[in-house]
């Protein structure tokens, strides 16, 4: 970071939250591919009689993976909101912000987002997750059916 750049620069922040949110995209996507790959694994291990203590282990990998989704779910959520926020807060006159290279990576994530026409993930109830050329991600409706253990 130069010198002259300070923490509160409008368009350092935006591309801080801008990445913060495309990466937690990502993670969320990766966790629900891991989700679908592992339960399709086991559900092989059990159809080939491999060993029981193997197939518990693999289970319990299956178990923590469905414990990342919602958390990171969680996590996309907020930084999401994050960038919202700030993006609602901000003067659109600024033209820091407005001309920087990342506010429109920024509107375009959230319009893909509350439009649905961008390639995301599509998460229902009862598919963790499908790719489709166009899907709503609508967060606030979201519902997950896994519990998991708070370490809080």
């Amino acid at each position: 970071m130069p010198k002259n750049a300070t923490a509160a620069d409008p368009s350092r922040n935006l591309m801080i939250k801008t990445k913060t949110c495309q990466r937690l995209q990502k993670e969320v996507a990766y966790y629900q591919k891991e989700v679908t790959e592992n339960e399709e694994k086991l559900k092989e291990m059990k159809q080939q009689n491999k060993n029981p203590f193997d197939i518990k282990k693999f289970q319990e990998v299956l178990d923590e993976s469905h414990m990342m989704v919602p958390d990171s779910q969680r996590r996309f959520e907020e930084a999401l909101r994050d960038l919202r926020t700030f993006l609602e807060s901000i003067n659109e006159e600024d033209e820091t912000v407005t001309s920087s290279e990342w506010y429109q990576p920024a509107m375009e994530l959230i319009k893909g987002i509350d439009g649905g026409t961008t390639k995301d993930i599509a998460i229902t109830d009862d598919v963790v997750a499908e790719e489709t050329d166009i899907a709503v991600l609508s967060f606030t409706t979201l519902s997950f059916n896994w519990k998991c253990e708070s370490s809080n």
